[in-house]
């Protein structure tokens, strides 16, 4: 069997660093993760931007290109900006001409974007064109811009967040699908094979979780996702959906979790990347999920 390209999401590889903190940067040096990354077997890494601006105020973009390149990580993707839809630029600006930076000099894949935490929006009509500029933005950057939906915030959820990508009508505008969160916002996955056209979805992401979440929301998705096979989301489901809906692409793992960030770096993107390889094997290896 060949392996399914399989990417280390940011959180996956950041040790103990908490979203949503004041300084999300990782306690691991950029190159640690990425010989880490490399070391246990993934295909390439996301890094977030609090990361990305420690890149590149020390060693520079250009070198942890070079060594992404030489450790065989092909595939890059950035985070995440957010506030984009707001007129007063001041809160966003500046995350997001980073961003557009480590995507030109990275060659990253795209650009993670995401919206204000809450109820979801009734009226898509006020982030029609704001997304449509960022689309823009990363299309002259070389790169494409990625929604994810979170169902505790104004997109929140898959179904919707395809609505808002079919009235931006951008080639680089489309959605990262994360399994948590359609599982969290109870789409299920007939509604979302019907919903998301194969040609919006710009990223796959995958891990487990218990059946009812623990707190809020953010709190279960921030503190007890598990490994993959851990819980009980229907994780080969969805990749055997993604399959058949003609899903060629990587595919993400974003463990995130109290426990993971405890985890030694080694470890905790060993087991990362071991339990998503055996819910391939679960799902059959369709050979149209593989590289």
């Amino acid at each position: 069997m060949v392996a399914p390209r399989l990417i280390a999401t940011c959180w996956t590889s950041a040790g103990d660093a908490l979203p949503g903190a004041a300084d999300e940067r990782s306690p691991f040096e950029p190159l640690e993760r990425v010989r880490a990354i490399a070391e246990t077997g993934w295909s390439g890494y996301g890094f977030a931007h609090h990361d990305l601006a420690y890149v590149r105020d020390t060693i520079g973009f250009q070198e942890l290109k070079s060594a992404s390149d030489e450790l065989g990580l092909g595939h890059i993707e950035i985070e995440l900006a957010s506030d984009w839809w707001l007129e007063d630029r001041s809160t966003w600006e500046a995350t997001w001409q980073l961003l557009l930076e480590a995507a030109t000099q990275l060659d990253a894949a795209h650009i993670k974007v995401g919206t204000a935490f809450g109820s979801p929006v009734e009226n898509l009509d006020f982030l029609v064109a704001p997304m449509r500029d960022l689309a823009e933005q990363a299309e002259q950057a070389g790169t494409r811009v990625a929604l994810e939906p979170l169902p505790f915030s104004m997109i929140g959820s898959m179904p919707q967040g395809a609505q808002l990508i079919e009235r931006v009508n951008h080639p680089a505008a489309g959605l990262i699908v994360d399994y948590w969160h359609v599982f969290r916002a109870g789409t299920t996955l007939e509604q979302l094979s019907a919903a998301v056209p194969l040609e919006a979805i710009f990223g796959v992401e995958l891990s487990d979780a218990a059946a009812e979440p623990v707190g809020t929301l953010f709190e279960d998705t921030r503190d007890r996702r598990t490994l993959i096979g851990e819980g009980d989301q229907d994780v080969v489901g969805f990749i055997t959906m993604l399959t058949a809906l003609g899903y060629t692409g990587p595919w993400g793992v974003e463990i995130l979790s109290s426990e993971h960030r405890a985890r030694p770096l080694g470890e905790a993107l060993q087991l990362a990347h071991e339990t998503a390889l055996a819910t391939f094997h679960d799902a059959g290896a369709v050979s149209s999920a593989l590289a």
